[in-house]
């Protein structure tokens, strides 16, 4: 072996990378908005002075327009139905009476008290009733002579 010569190791000569064109990029353009504007001639269009308006050209009579009668919107409202005045402005809140509102309030008392005891009775009986499930299990897979499973 000889220690002056440099070990000569396998090379692959790489073909010449291939030269794609330069990409020819478009300088964007930006599309403005635009619109014709359109003539509205006043309502209260006249011709000037010295010259007679032709007999078509003349304003057609204006019509009465329609009263609106007011309408006082507690007439529509129930007679259970108050209403609160906001102060410092003129609003009404439509208020509902004392008996809806202790009907409603209680009504909620009750039932969140009836869930309330039902999940504590039935979390009882749960605790209660599952060592008698798992020993009746255990029984009945001891006569069918079945493996246990956990």
């Amino acid at each position: 072996m000889n220690l002056g010569e440099p070990p000569l190791f396998p090379s692959i000569t790489l073909p010449e990378a291939f030269q794609l064109p330069l990409p020819v990029l478009e300088v964007p353009r930006a599309d403005i908005p635009y619109y014709k504007p359109l003539v509205v001639p006043p309502s209260d269009l006249r011709p000037p002075p010295g010259i007679e308006p032709d007999a078509e050209d003349k304003p057609p009579e204006a019509e009465p327009k329609p009263q609106i009668p007011e309408i006082d919107p507690k007439q529509f409202q129930p007679p259970e139905v108050q209403t609160l005045g906001i102060p410092g402005t003129n609003i009404e809140v439509p208020v509902p009476s004392t008996e809806i509102v202790v009907t409603a309030a209680s009504t909620a008392v009750v039932s969140v008290a009836a869930t309330l005891a039902a999940t504590s009775i039935f979390k009882h009986l749960v605790s209660l009733f599952k060592p008698i499930i798992k020993q009746a299990w255990s029984k009945l897979q001891k006569k069918k002579g079945s493996p246990k499973t956990s």
